[in-house]
């Protein structure tokens, strides 16, 4: 069956999508452009029409991954809500245990990144948004009279390097932590900091 004719655009996302997968399943250091090309069955040379070495098109597929979840994280916190529960969305959506997709990938990418500036770059990109934006939520629920919190954002230091934690636990070594624990703690780490009984996260 012919293959449909894609904008440029169209294909670079599908390229990009395809590099993901691959870097997933086989890390960054192993995945090749013949890996890239054969899940989509297209050749080499189109994947290297788009991106001309390897590790652009890497690079690339992190940026797109990056994007792709800070998107959402603003769909979560641009809800019409309270403070609090756009804060609890969005804390239990990147949790290990929630539906946030790719915490291979992005294990993948902190490793990779002790090497390849290009990608430092991009996760550390990702993880001064996702700080910021956390910390934006908590100074607004404060503002509000919602909760308690004297430091926003020492509250999403703290936050993150839990949840990136635990990510790396429950992904990289099954059955370390049971996930229902994880997310207690992760409950109890929010309320904590915001001054709150857990139970009022559930409520």
């Amino acid at each position: 069956m012919a293959r449909v004719r894609l904008s440029v655009a169209q294909r670079r996302e599908e390229l990009l999508r395809a590099a993901i997968e691959q870097i997933e399943a086989r890390g960054v250091a192993a995945v090749r452009i013949a890996d890239v090309a054969s899940a989509l069955g297209v050749s080499n040379a189109l994947v290297l029409y788009h991106f001309s070495t390897k590790e652009k098109l890497v690079a690339a597929a992190f940026t797109y991954a990056a994007e792709d979840d800070l998107a959402h994280l603003s769909k979560l916190l641009a809800r019409r809500t309270t403070a609090l529960r756009r804060l609890r969305a969005a804390v239990r959506w990147y949790t290990p245990t929630g539906q946030a997709k790719g915490w291979r990938l992005w294990i993948e990418g902190w490793a990779a990144a002790l090497r390849e500036p290009a990608l430092q770059e991009v996760t550390r990109y990702l993880d001064r948004q996702w700080k910021a934006a956390l910390a934006e939520v908590i100074a607004e629920g404060v503002a509000a009279g919602e909760f308690h919190c004297p430091d926003p954002g020492g509250t999403a230091v703290r936050l993150t390097a839990l949840l990136d934690g635990l990510a790396v636990q429950l992904t990289s070594y099954s059955g370390a932590v049971p996930r229902s624990r994880a997310q207690e703690w992760v409950d109890e780490a929010l309320a904590r900091e915001l001054g709150l009984a857990r139970e009022t996260l559930t409520t």
